[in-house]
Parts: C-alpha cells; sequence; structure tokens
C-alpha cells in the first residue's frame, strides 16, 4: 500500500503541470523561458526551476554554461544526457519539461499596459482582457504584433483569434476621429 502511494506521489512530483506544460515539440527556447530538470536518483543534479538568462542560457553542475536558446527543450534534455555521459554518469534519465514561458508585452491602447506571463492557447482577445481591456481610444484596426521569434511585424489579416506567442509584443495605436 505504501509503495503504491509512493509511486504515485513521485510520478505527480515529476509531471508537469497542464497550465504550463509544452504541448508544441517545435516550440524553440529563449530568455526567460523557465525549467524543471530531473534526474533520477541524482537530486544535487535535480532542479524545480531554473530561468534561462537574457542569453538564453542557464549554468549546469560539472556541464558548466549550457546554451538553450534557439533548443527545443527535447533538444536540451538531450545535451544534459550526452553531457553527463561524458564521464559522471554511465546512463543518466533525464526529464526536462517546460514549467513556465517567457511573457508576452502588450501595450499602446488598454487599461494596463504591460508584461504578461504567456499561457497556451492565447489569443489576441485573451491579451486584450489581461491587459484590462481597450480603452476608448483604441482601434482594432491599428494593431502591430512584433513576433518574439523575430521575423516582420504583422499588421494585416490580425482579428481577435490572432494566436499570440511567448515574447511577442502587441501595440494597439488610437484611431482617428
Amino acid at each position: 500500500m505504501h509503495t503504491r502511494l509512493i509511486l504515485l506521489l513521485l510520478l505527480l512530483w515529476t509531471v508537469p503541470t497542464v497550465e504550463a506544460a509544452d504541448t508544441d515539440t517545435n516550440y524553440r527556447l529563449a530568455a526567460g523561458d523557465v525549467l524543471r530538470i530531473i534526474v533520477f536518483g541524482e537530486p544535487e543534479l535535480s532542479f524545480k526551476k531554473i530561468r534561462l538568462n537574457d542569453a538564453g542560457t542557464f549554468s549546469y553542475p560539472f556541464l558548466g554554461e549550457i546554451v538553450a536558446k534557439g533548443l527545443t527543450p527535447n533538444q536540451v534534455e538531450q545535451k544534459i544526457v550526452d553531457g553527463l555521459r561524458q564521464g559522471y554518469l554511465v546512463d543518466p534519465k533525464v526529464s526536462l519539461s517546460q514549467i513556465e514561458y517567457r511573457p508576452f508585452y502588450i501595450n499602446g491602447e488598454v487599461q494596463k499596459p504591460g508584461s504578461y506571463p504567456f499561457q497556451p492557447g492565447l489569443t489576441l482577445e485573451k491579451a486584450i482582457a489581461l491587459g484590462g481591456g481597450l480603452t476608448e481610444r483604441a482601434s482594432m484596426k491599428r494593431v502591430t504584433i512584433l513576433r518574439g521569434s523575430g521575423g516582420p511585424p504583422v499588421t494585416e489579416n490580425i482579428s481577435r483569434t490572432t494566436v499570440i506567442a511567448p515574447g511577442d509584443t502587441i501595440s494597439i495605436a488610437q484611431g482617428f476621429f
């Protein structure tokens, strides 16, 4: 009975939370993302929370600075496994999960401009709601989205259902009266 309870608790502890789980295997990490790293049987190599610094890196025991920027969580996990195999552990069992995404930003004609935590499934409409709603001067025809992944600004074909990604900056301008 106790063994089952311990196994259940261990399983629940290692499973990432639903609200912040990485559901997109193509997601590329960048500064501000937060990871959980579990190395089974090695508590000193496990971390409940590691935030990527401005360069998109983090420091890890024995391996030094690990560059995660531009990699998927699975690629970073493999990098840690490969590094630990190089004279530290015979067969490392590593579980890496993303527990927080980098924030998105909304400015201009919203009640509370600023930085907000990204949530999977975020749309422009939800981002505006997080920003306290539109001001009376706001124009949905004058919205610009700077993608956090780089690339040109998005200014056309933007609707309330436009998908927002981590690191995006949304600017809502005033309408002309």
